[in-house]
């Protein structure tokens, strides 16, 4: 079978070179493409040799769409913005699109299930195949734990991160929430300052720590009367987030239109 063949969007940032770094090394895949924003320094320069490889030839543009006309997919770890504009290009092409960004708002997500009617768009808080059995579990035991058990989720990532809470750990919190059958917009704290009062009962609860070069701690915590239950993730090499956006591509590749997640990818949707 012939490779996936693959454009980087974001391709001279860190999670971009990562994934033209962990494409060389993954059978089944090859990059065709590679983009970054207008007016970008790195425009003209090759894709291999700024994720430390050598030259592949494959040079960053500044136009994702004529490149879509020799790809199978798009990998997405930018901003919402031009995930979104990047979601429209592949609702017209029909191609697939695995987005890792993060900080997408409600309409955000509501414009990705309008492309998926005509992409094949995988979109997940986190990429990593360990956070996503993770959520599975976190679904698991919010379901077997009654509202007698407080749910505090505690994420910590590096310094030049620009949203919070973090993708991963919303996508923790709809985890729980699906689990405890709420709806997480409305039963969610975010931000505790001052005097807040009681904690309320069944809301889950958020708190973001950022500084240094943390790739990404997770932990979701049940807090009982004179117990608690915690389960932790710790991300230790952006490698993790490339090799499972690979694997979802390579799943997706094939799929027919729609919205897919990693649960679809590693078949815990029902876990």
């Amino acid at each position: 079978m012939a490779d996936m063949r693959l454009v980087i969007l974001g391709a001279g940032g860190r999670m971009g070179r990562t994934l033209v770094k962990t494409i060389a090394d993954t059978p089944g895949a090859a990059v065709v493409g590679a983009v970054e924003q207008a007016g970008s320094p790195l425009i003209g320069q090759d894709a291999g040799v700024l994720a430390g490889l050598p030259a592949n030839g494959v040079k960053v543009a500044p136009d994702l769409k004529p490149l879509l006309t020799q790809a199978d997919g798009i990998l997405d770890f930018t901003v919402p913005a031009a995930t979104i504009a990047a979601s429209v290009l592949a609702a017209e092409a029909g191609k697939v699109h695995v987005i890792g960004t993060t900080g997408l708002s409600g309409d955000d997500m509501g414009k990705l299930r309008a492309a998926a009617a005509r992409a094949t768009i995988l979109q997940s808080g986190n990429m990593s195949l360990g956070v996503n059995v993770l959520a599975a579990a976190v679904r698991r035991v919010a379901r077997a734990l009654d509202e007698d058990y407080d749910i505090e989720i505690v994420e910590m990532h590096h310094n030049k991160k620009i949203d919070a809470p973090s993708g991963t750990a919303l996508l923790l919190g709809q985890a729980a929430a699906q689990g405890r059958q709420i709806d997480l917009e409305k039963r969610s704290e975010r931000g505790r300052d001052g005097i807040t009062g009681a904690r309320k009962r069944g809301d889950i609860g958020f708190a973001s720590l950022r500084g240094g070069t943390v790739v990404g701690d997770h932990s979701v915590i049940f807090a009982g009367a004179a117990e608690r239950l915690e389960l932790t993730h710790k991300a230790e090499d952006r490698m993790l987030f490339a090799r499972g956006a690979i694997k979802a591509a390579l799943w997706a590749h094939g799929k027919p239109p729609g919205l897919y997640s990693m649960a679809d990818v590693l078949g815990l949707t029902d876990f």
